[in-house]
């Protein structure tokens, strides 16, 4: 793909294209494989949207256990136990 600051010409733009074109190809045939596999993209959709909202939810806890964590003078890790969480999650 084409850097900052690098010279645009007709060739690099055909082979940025190119990569491109292979890469959408890979997808594809993943795709392809996991509905052969029985997934539908829907289920898919909906499961990277849950990912997402736990992967939210999830910062948003570490933030505040780390705000906690400097108001009482510990490590994050430390608060781990009050809280009932699992310190390697």
């Amino acid at each position: 793909m084409i850097d900052e600051g690098e010279e645009v010409t007709e060739e690099t733009l055909n082979s940025d294209i190119q990569k491109l074109k292979e890469k959408q190809d890979m997808l594809d045939k993943e795709i392809s494989q996991l509905i052969a596999e029985g997934y539908r993209v829907i289920e898919l959709e909906q499961h990277i949207s849950l990912l997402h909202e736990y992967n939210d939810i999830k910062d948003v806890s570490q933030m505040l256990l780390g705000k906690l964590a400097v108001t009482r003078g510990v490590t994050t890790k430390e608060l781990y136990p009050d809280f009932d969480l699992n310190p390697n999650d």
